[in-house]
């Protein structure tokens, strides 16, 4: 046995350090990998949000239960099984737009604005300043 785990430590001895290293790194990675397939559900809040789930699914079950009895307390319409609404109303209709004729050429735009010749638009830098 003794032997098993020194072929091992050799085949996993990470160069510069201790030949035992490789395998405690080894037990570490087992260890962990271990513990988080032991680990119960509810720490992710799977649990929490299955909780949340089930009570949904009861309140549908208990809406589904409760429709039949809701269907057979309603009257049936005479109308050949549609339901007419009383509150309809028309929607708005649009006033009519005047009828000018189109356009046929495009608009044409003012001319450009020239500066005076006796002003400036940018500023006057006197850089470097003279003494």
């Amino acid at each position: 046995m003794p032997q098993i785990l020194q072929d091992l430590a050799a085949k996993l001895a990470i160069p510069g350090l201790p030949d035992w290293v490789g395998l405690i790194f080894l037990l570490l990675l087992a260890l962990a990998a271990l513990a988080f397939l032991l680990m119960p559900f509810s720490v992710f809040g799977v649990k929490g949000r299955l909780d949340q789930i089930e009570a949904q699914l009861e309140e549908l079950r208990a809406e589904l239960r409760a429709l039949p009895l809701r269907l057979q307390d309603q009257p049936r319409p005479r109308s050949g099984g549609r339901v007419v609404e009383e509150d309809w109303v028309e929607p708005p209709v649009a006033p009519p737009r005047p009828s000018a004729a189109p356009r046929m050429t495009p608009p044409v735009p003012p001319p450009a604005a020239w500066p005076s010749e006796n002003r400036r638009a940018e500023p006057k830098l006197d850089w470097p300043p003279r003494r």
